[in-house]
């Protein structure tokens, strides 16, 4: 017995990283609330109303600097049903640097346009390719991926992720501009104190 009881706490257990099951058919967010949930607190289903599950936002372009996101802060509606989207806008040339979503998987179709598009393992094995208007192309959960535009013109995409929340980490602002030590970033990378400064600067908080 103490051998079976030994075996199960030594087993890797599920992962329960994702979204929690919602308790409720909706739970319409309240943006403005200041009290601290996992997602947001529920307005009460009396004033729910149609338009909550409406958002208009990615009908129009976005700065081409960044993408136009759609989670539960920005669209209520979405709070616990453990989804949500972006549109991705980019200019002639533009990229989307590597970068995770630690909470979710994310799916891209393209719109417009022509993408290279690549994610990680955690065997360091890249996996990338060009997608044009018409393709979906997916990154798992966790792993560093990008987006680059290679078409002649511009590029649309739409994204959609499996958590209202899905968090984003790029990573070279995460490295060099969350105040690491120096030493740790000249050690890891094989930099002089120069160059880790030199990189700094360009993501300063």
């Amino acid at each position: 017995m103490a051998f079976l009881l030994l075996q199960i706490a030594l087993s890797p257990m599920p992962a329960m990283a994702s979204d929690a099951d919602p308790e409720q058919d909706f739970c319409v967010g309240i943006v403005a609330s200041t009290t601290i949930v996992n997602g947001l607190v529920c307005k009460s289903p009396a004033t729910v109303t149609v338009n909550d599950f409406v958002f208009a936002g990615l009908a129009t372009a976005g700065n081409t600097a960044n993408g136009a996101g759609t989670f539960a802060a920005q669209f209520p509606g979405l709070n616990t049903l453990g989804i949500s989207m972006a549109r991705l806008d980019f200019a002639h040339g533009g990229l989307v640097p590597p970068h995770t979503h630690p909470r979710a998987t994310e799916i891209l179709f393209v719109v417009e346009g022509s993408l290279l598009v690549g994610f990680v393992s955690t065997n360091n094995q890249l996996f990338a390719t060009t997608v044009n208007t018409g393709d979906v192309f997916v990154f798992p959960r966790g792993l560093l991926h990008f987006e680059l535009n290679v078409g002649d013109g511009q590029a649309i995409a739409i994204v959609a992720l499996n958590s209202q929340n899905p968090g984003v980490q790029a990573q070279a602002a995460v490295l060099f501009g969350s105040g690491i030590s120096d030493v740790v970033l000249e050690k890891a990378f094989g930099l002089s104190e120069k160059a880790v400064d030199h990189i700094k600067s360009k993501f300063a908080p």
